[in-house]
């Protein structure tokens, strides 16, 4: 069975923004949504999925994961606003599907 694996950008409205990494997206979206783990998402309350992209090969997340988190602030937010120029929460779009 082919995995499909997810990077993900999490914010609030200011944004304050996280970068992380999934083979479960709206598992992963929904424990930071709802705070079910501890950590910097529970602590700024980044409910918000702001970005996502998804690849087959987890070494392929993982650096890219890797690359966008050692980015400035600028660079992830013009990233996030080439898919989401409103920055809107993506969630409920993709956990409908």
């Amino acid at each position: 069975m082919k995995r499909n694996y997810y990077v993900y950008i999490m914010g609030n409205d200011r944004p304050t923004l996280y970068v992380g990494v999934s083979n479960d997206i709206l598992r992963r979206v929904y424990e930071h949504k709802n705070n079910l783990s501890e950590g910097f998402t529970k602590t700024y309350k980044l409910h918000k999925l702001l970005y996502f992209e998804m690849t087959s090969n987890v070494e392929d997340a993982i650096s890219r994961e890797k690359q966008i988190k050692h980015w400035n602030r600028t660079w992830k937010l013009d990233l996030i606003k080439e898919m989401n120029p409103e920055l809107k929460d993506l969630y409920d779009g993709i956990a409908n599907c």
